[in-house]
C-alpha cells in the first residue's frame, strides 16, 4: 500500500523504531542483496552527491529515502573512503527539516575549498497546495566530518522564465572564481542549463543559460555537470523525454555528455559536438565526477532510474551505485571509462582459461566459471577471415531457465546485451535488450557480476552497459559459445569480494 505524503514527508525523528525495525528484518530476507555495490541498509537510494577527494579520502553521498522504495523525504547518505574500494559508513551526512528544504536535501555537488568541503545542494520544499519551491542551498563539512547548514540559502528562487524544475547544483572553480551548473527547465517547457558565479562559495551571481546547439532537447534536463581534461570541455547532463532513436535512447531517461571547446565565462556559448550516452545499459542515470587524487576524473552514477518499478520494491530497499569509473578523453572528443584500478583489491581466488570455440563444439562450461558476485576479464581473437564470420555468445548468472546474455556479431559490429530471461522481469515496456555499435572488432570484455547488477566494459573503456538482473540464487552458470565462425578465447575469473 502506498504511503499518503504525509507519511513519506517525515523525519527520521518522527518514526516509531518498531517501524525501521521491521524495514530492517523485510531487507534481511531478501536474496537480491548486493555483495560489492554500494546500497542502502534500508529504503531507497537514487542519486550520488557531494562527491570529491578532500581531506586525503574520497567522500560519497547518496540521496536516501529510509522510509520505503517510493520517492519521500530525502536525506544525503555519507560514506568516505581511502582507495574507491572499501567504504567506511558515516551515516547521514545532510538532515532535511530546516524552512528551505523542509521536504528533502535533493541533489548537489561538493568541493574542497579553504580545509573544508563545501556542499551545495537543492532544497525541496512544498506549500499547502503541494506546489513546488526550491531553493539552492549551502552547507559546510569539516575535517572531522561535521556539517553544518547555512541559515538562509545562496540561491533563493528561480529567475522568471523557468518553471520550479530547478535543481542539480553542480560547483567547480576557474582562476579566482567559483561557478554552478544548475539544470532547469524552461517555461515553455523544454530543458536546459543555467550557470551563476561566486567570488567565495556564499554569494551567487546570475551568469545567464548556457547557450547550447540543443534549444530543444528534452523537456527537462537533470543532474548537469562540467569539467575540462586534455584541452576541451566535457558536460554532462540528463535529459528527460527523448524519444528513441533505433538503438540510442530506449530508457526512459537518458544520461550522456557533449564535448566541446571550454567555456570563456561569462561568455556563455558552448560550441560542442553531439550528445553521446554515457551507457548503453538498462539501469544507469544521474551521474557525478570528481577530481581524484593525481588529477584523475572520476565517475560514479545510479545503477537506477526514477519512475521504473523494481522487483526489490516490495522487500524493503531499492537501487545501488555503479562502481567507481576513471575517465580519459580522446582527442577526438569520446569519453573512455575504465573500472578503477583500485577494484583490483577486491579480488579473490583466481581461475583462468584459454580455448578455441567453435559452432561445432557446442557451448562450453569450465571449472571454476560459476558463481554469483565476481570480475569476468575475457580477451578475444578470431581465427577466420579477420573475423567476419564469428558470433559469439556468452551467458551470465545462467541456469535452466534463467540467463542474461551477452552476444556479439562480428559482421555488424553489434554487441547485444539481452536480459529477457534474466530473471524477476522489470521494465519490459522499454524492451528487453540493449545493444552498441563498436568502432572495432570485439577484443575485450571486463565484466563485474554482482547478485542483482552486472556492469560490461567494452573494448577497455569504449562501451560501458549497466544493467539489474534479478535472477535466483541458483542461476550462477558462465556459459561460452559461438554460433558461427572461430573465436580464441583468453579468461580470467576472480571471486568478489576477496575473503
Amino acid at each position: 500500500m502506498k504511503m499518503t505524503n504525509e507519511q513519506k514527508y517525515r523525519l527520521l525523528e518522527q518514526v516509531e523504531p518498531q517501524e525501521l525495525e521491521q524495514l530492517r528484518e523485510l531487507v534481511s530476507q531478501c536474496h537480491w542483496r548486493e555483495r560489492y555495490h554500494i546500497q542502502p541498509s534500508i529504503g531507497l537510494l537514487n542519486d550520488p552527491n557531494g562527491f570529491a577527494y578532500y581531506n586525503g579520502q574520497y567522500h560519497l553521498f547518496y540521496q536516501w529515502f529510509p522510509l520505503g522504495t517510493d520517492h519521500g523525504m530525502k536525506y544525503w547518505y555519507h560514506l568516505k573512503s581511502n582507495d574507491l574500494v572499501n567504504w567506511e559508513d558515516c551515516g547521514i551526512g545532510l538532515k532535511p527539516g530546516d524552512w528551505f528544504d523542509s521536504h528533502g536535501a535533493y541533489s548537489g555537488s561538493g568541493l574542497e575549498h579553504d580545509g573544508k568541503l563545501y556542499l551545495m545542494y537543492t532544497g525541496n520544499t512544498r506549500d499547502e497546495q503541494w506546489q513546488r519551491h526550491p531553493y539552492q542551498c549551502l552547507a559546510v563539512m569539516n575535517a572531522a566530518d561535521e556539517v553544518s547548514k547555512l541559515e538562509q540559502p545562496v540561491i533563493g528562487g528561480v529567475p522568471e522564465g523557468y518553471t520550479d524544475h530547478y535543481r542539480d547544483p553542480k560547483m567547480w572553480k576557474d582562476g579566482d572564481t567559483f561557478y554552478c551548473v544548475i539544470g532547469a527547465q524552461r517555461q515553455e517547457l523544454t530543458g536546459t542549463a543555467v550557470i551563476y558565479s561566486s567570488p567565495d562559495l556564499r554569494n551567487w551571481n546570475w551568469v545567464g543559460e548556457l547557450q547550447t546547439e540543443l534549444p530543444s532537447f528534452g523537456y527537462m534536463w537533470e543532474c548537469p555537470d562540467y569539467f575540462e581534461q586534455n584541452g576541451q570541455a566535457v558536460l554532462l547532463f540528463c535529459p528527460q523525454g527523448i524519444e528513441p532513436d533505433g538503438e540510442r535512447y530506449r530508457n526512459i531517461y537518458q544520461s550522456g555528455y557533449m564535448v566541446g571547446k571550454p567555456l570563456a565565462l561569462p561568455d556563455l556559448h558552448f560550441e560542442h559536438g553531439a550528445f553521446h550516452e554515457l551507457d548503453h545499459g538498462f539501469d544507469f542515470y544521474a551521474p557525478q565526477t570528481a577530481e581524484g587524487r593525481n588529477g584523475r576524473r572520476v565517475l560514479v552514477g545510479w545503477m537506477g532510474l526514477p519512475d521504473i518499478d523494481y522487483p526489490t520494491d516490495n522487500q524493503g530497499w531499492a537501487h545501488a551505485l555503479t562502481l567507481p569509473r576513471e575517465l580519459e578523453l580522446r582527442s577526438d572528443g569520446i569519453l573512455l571509462q575504465r573500472p578503477v584500478p583500485e577494484l583490483a583489491l577486491r579480488r579473490g581466488q583466481h581461475h583462468d582459461l584459454r580455448d578455441v570455440l567453435t559452432a561445432d563444439a557446442g557451448s562450453r562450461q569450465y571449472g571454476g566459471f560459476a558463481g554469483t558476485a565476481y570480475e569476468l576479464l575475457c580477451t578475444f581473437g578470431y581465427l577466420d577471415a579477420v573475423g567476419q564470420q564469428a558470433v559469439f555468445r556468452l551467458e551470465l548468472r545462467a541456469s535452466e531457465h534463467e540467463r542474461t546474455v551477452l552476444l556479439y556479431n562480428a559482421a555488424s559490429r553489434m554487441l547485444t546485451l539481452d536480459r529477457t530471461e534474466s530473471g524477476q522481469p522489470l521494465a519490459e515496456a522499454y524492451g528487453t535488450t540493449r545493444s552498441v555499435l563498436l568502432e572495432q572488432q570485439l577484443h575485450q570484455l571486463h565484466i563485474f557480476v554482482d547478485v542483482s547488477s552486472i556492469e560490461v566494459f567494452v573494448n577497455d573503456g569504449e562501451a560501458v552497459l549497466t544493467s539489474r538482473i534479478f535472477p535466483q540464487p541458483d542461476s550462477e552458470d558462465i556459459v561460452f559459445s559461438v554460433q558461427a565462425g572461430q573465436v580464441e578465447l583468453y579468461a580470467e575469473k576472480w571471486e568478489y569480494p576477496a575473503e
